[in-house]
């Protein structure tokens, strides 16, 4: 049926997402399961909805090239509809034109509340013919904006921010980074098989791989791979995990704690790194989330208490005091925009202030389940100051009896250049996420 067509429901997709900001995937998710989306097609929806969040504002300058309409008075449907198929004939190779065209048109005659009228299903027939027409002039022209700056697919309070604090080329370098498909990063599960076995096994079966440069358990694979129909899925062999998030773990080194917290620990990633990382201790986790502990279940292990609840309202004394502690905190996600596009669109600069608020009283509430001689690891998927050094300097300004140490010392040693200061903190680069982590310490570790 059209109307279950991927570019249909790509569209659907990208016009609830502008209108709500909401997750993209929560929405994906919904709407193409309620499609009954085939695999292949699926895939070919994810693509079109990223790829369009990812180059957002090169289509909307090659559209306004192209309509003698202005965008704004365009209606949301028929604008993300020409976006999808703008993004089928300007980035993709390996579609048809005349696909991409007629399936935009179909689009527009399968949505049924409201209609969309014939003129108007014309009128996006007219601006892609067009646009097939003109490709080589809008290839060109789409890079920049009508002052000759290039565009950056972020928003301008974003990379005005960046360019304050970083300069002009290390922005321009964070944003090609973004706007790029991102690696699947896997960290192997050391307590089943090493790196290079697990490697030689994705070789053997004709999946290209490559170590990770910065994490001892990371392997990468080019994006496209179904992570579902990798050797070992079902066997624990590995999680997808970026880089970033891998070395977190380790700054709780060293590996001798008897008991550990997880204390946001969402969908278990880094649950499943302090099993293997503490292999005799007990791993307490804390996710209020219940579709989110449901998948924590899965790790299935004898060491793992899980707790279903918020740590903020979480009773310190129903824990034994915990030697190592993780808070990977909510954030803004702004470290991770090439993995989750949408991020960008859906931020505001005056949010900083609840994220700070959050994080702060996450890490000092987590501090009341640290034993005297903890380290307390505070993590966050961010870049920004406001989430990261700000929260770190606000808890130890009321908790003296932690300590700042030197990630560098205790990261493995080819990541130690990704520090700034005391902390971990990389930039997106091609290999790893932008990220944020601080070493705490309460007394002699």
């Amino acid at each position: 049926m059209a109307e279950k067509s991927p570019r249909f429901i790509a569209a659907e997709i990208l016009t609830q997402l502008f209108a709500s900001r909401q997750s993209v995937k929560a929405i994906f998710d919904r709407l193409t399961a309620h499609a009954r989306l085939t695999t292949r097609d699926r895939g070919l929806c994810r693509e079109l909805v990223y790829g369009v969040l990812r180059h957002r504002q090169n289509l909307d300058r090659a559209l306004s090239l192209l309509s003698s309409t202005p965008l704004k008075k365009i209606d949301p449907f028929l604008h993300t509809v020409l976006t999808v198929g703008l993004y089928q004939l300007l980035f993709l190779d390996r579609i048809p034109e005349s696909a991409a065209v007629n399936e935009a048109v179909n689009s527009c005659r399968a949505k049924r509340k409201p209609p969309v009228p014939k003129r108007l299903q014309g009128f996006v027939n007219g601006v892609l013919r067009s646009a097939v027409r003109r490709q080589e002039e809008l290839q060109e022209k789409m890079l920049t904006d009508d002052s000759g700056q290039i565009i950056l697919n972020h928003p301008q309070w974003l990379t005005d921010r960046w360019r304050k604090r970083l300069g002009e080329e290390k922005t321009r370098e964070i944003c090609t980074v973004d706007n790029a498909l991102p690696l699947l990063t896997l960290r192997i599960n050391s307590s089943k098989i090493d790196r290079d076995s697990y490697a030689a096994q994705l070789t053997g079966e004709g999946i290209t791989n490559r170590p990770g440069q910065f994490s001892p358990d990371a392997l990468l694979i080019p994006n496209g791979a179904v992570v579902e129909e990798l050797p070992g899925y079902t066997d624990g062999l590995f999680q997808v995990q970026d880089q970033a998030a891998q070395l977190a773990s380790h700054l709780l080194a060293p590996f001798t704690a008897t008991t550990c917290l997880d204390a946001c620990a969402g969908l278990g990633g880094k649950t499943g790194h302090l099993l293997q990382l503490f292999p005799e201790s007990t791993v307490h986790a804390v996710e209020p989330e219940p579709f989110r502990a449901e998948k924590l279940q899965a790790l299935a292990s004898p060491r793992l208490t899980l707790y279903t609840a918020d740590l903020l309202t979480l009773d310190p004394h129903s824990l034994p005091p915990c030697e190592r502690l993780l808070v990977d905190a909510p954030c803004s996600g702004l470290g991770v925009l090439g993995r989750q596009p949408d991020i960008r669109w859906n931020r505001r600069p005056e949010e900083f202030v609840a994220w700070q608020e959050q994080q702060l009283a996450l890490l000092s509430r987590a501090a009341l389940f640290a034993a005297d001689n903890a380290v307390l690891v505070y993590a966050t998927c961010s870049t920004e100051a406001e989430e990261n050094e700000e929260v770190v300097n606000l808890f130890l300004a009321g908790h003296p009896e932690f300590h700042l140490t030197d990630a560098a010392s205790i990261l493995p040693q080819s990541a130690r250049e990704l520090t700034r200061g005391n902390f971990f903190a990389p930039l997106p680069q091609e290999e790893i996420d932008g990220f944020f982590a601080a070493r705490l310490t309460r007394g002699i570790v």
